[in-house]
């Protein structure tokens, strides 16, 4: 857990990556689930964070 944490620190793009794939996964469940409208209004916002993050941290070094 510790070189994730590094990786963070350092803009490394695996663990910034592993950040943005878990936005978009928590986004796309905001936007799937039937009970909380407060979830499914934000889930569009969190998703676009998410796959922007994405395009952007794939451009850092390894």
């Amino acid at each position: 857990m510790n070189k994730f944490f590094e990786g963070l620190i350092h803009l490394r793009r695996g663990s910034w990556e592993l950040v943005a794939s878990l936005l978009i996964a928590i986004g796309v469940f905001m936007l799937m689930q039937p009970f909380m409208l407060i979830l499914y209004t934000y889930s569009f916002v969190v998703l676009l964070t998410g796959t922007v993050m994405f395009i952007v941290v794939s451009h850092f070094r390894q």
